[in-house]
């Protein structure tokens, strides 16, 4: 009977082989050869460390880093807000947030870019108010501001799930014994939640690191990340090798995020659902 369980995966596995495992292998294929001849050579990952590589890359870092930690100022107190309210239905409350990610993510980024250019929503309600105008758009915070809208609930999601696990007769018998809401916090709410926060980063911080679209979007073309570079050596260069090279270097922090959750996050109890 298991035997006849484990074959009910085989669809997956046939779609984890074509859309994960294969297109790996290409990039690792390309990566290590050469375009002209197809021959074994680490020429391509010389071409990654340039001036202009490493400069993406840097700002790519820390644009996804500085997302990712206001996505988790943003999303801790919702999330523990929302885990106080005693809502009867969680699914309704996975509804709420969900319910935003079913609209086109592109679409969802062109609001962000009608609201922040120069004649925008946010300039004309600050005329209005008689305040000089802000110049939003091409730039760097304009990058954050999508980052955080568009990836906010893949933080709110796995921490809410974290909390609602938690005992309240363990936080009752912290208060009988004299702790406060700090205290409470600090001891208690915050250490068991640590799976889904650590969840809620990786998810936040991949996506964000990766991304070229809203970057092309709200950056104008101006301010190039590493996923934009790597977009050009496909689409515009046709160079599938530096590209994959490229691809194979960012791998490395996306692999350093995947091994820190799985350490932190053993029993996948913050997983989105």
């Amino acid at each position: 009977m298991k035997n006849k369980r484990k074959w009910l995966a085989a669809p997956y596995g046939v779609w984890a082989a074509g859309f994960i495992i294969i297109p790996l292998l290409m990039i690792v294929y390309y990566a290590f050869t050469s375009q002209e001849s197809g021959q074994f050579t680490l020429s391509n990952f010389s071409s990654v460390f340039t001036a202009t590589t490493m400069k993406a890359l840097g700002l790519a870092l820390v644009l996804a880093v500085l997302s990712t930690l206001i996505c988790l100022v943003l999303a801790y107190p919702l999330a523990m807000i929302l885990a106080g309210a005693q809502v009867t239905s969680s699914a309704f409350i996975v509804l709420i947030f969900v319910l935003p990610m079913w609209m086109n993510f592109l679409l969802r980024t062109f609001a962000w870019q009608t609201l922040l250019e120069n004649n925008g929503v946010i300039n004309s309600i600050l005329q209005m108010l008689g305040l000089p105008a802000l110049h939003l758009i091409n730039t760097p915070a304009a990058i954050v501001f999508g980052m955080v809208y568009n990836f906010l609930p893949f933080m709110i999601l796995p921490i809410y799930n974290v909390l609602i696990k938690i005992d309240r007769d363990v936080i009752e018998a912290a208060r009988d014994l004299g702790a406060g809401a700090w205290m409470t916090f600090r001891r208690i709410t915050l250490p068991l939640s640590v799976s889904g926060i650590i969840s809620g980063v990786t998810m936040v911080f991949v996506p964000s690191l990766t991304t070229f679209v809203i970057s092309d979007l709200l950056g104008g073309g101006k301010i190039l990340l590493i996923g934009n570079l790597i977009e050009q050596e496909f689409k515009q260069l046709n160079d599938w090798n530096v590209g994959s090279a490229m691809s194979m270097i960012l791998m490395v922090f996306i692999v350093i995020s995947m091994m820190v959750s799985s350490k932190y996050d053993r029993d996948g109890e913050g997983a989105l659902f």
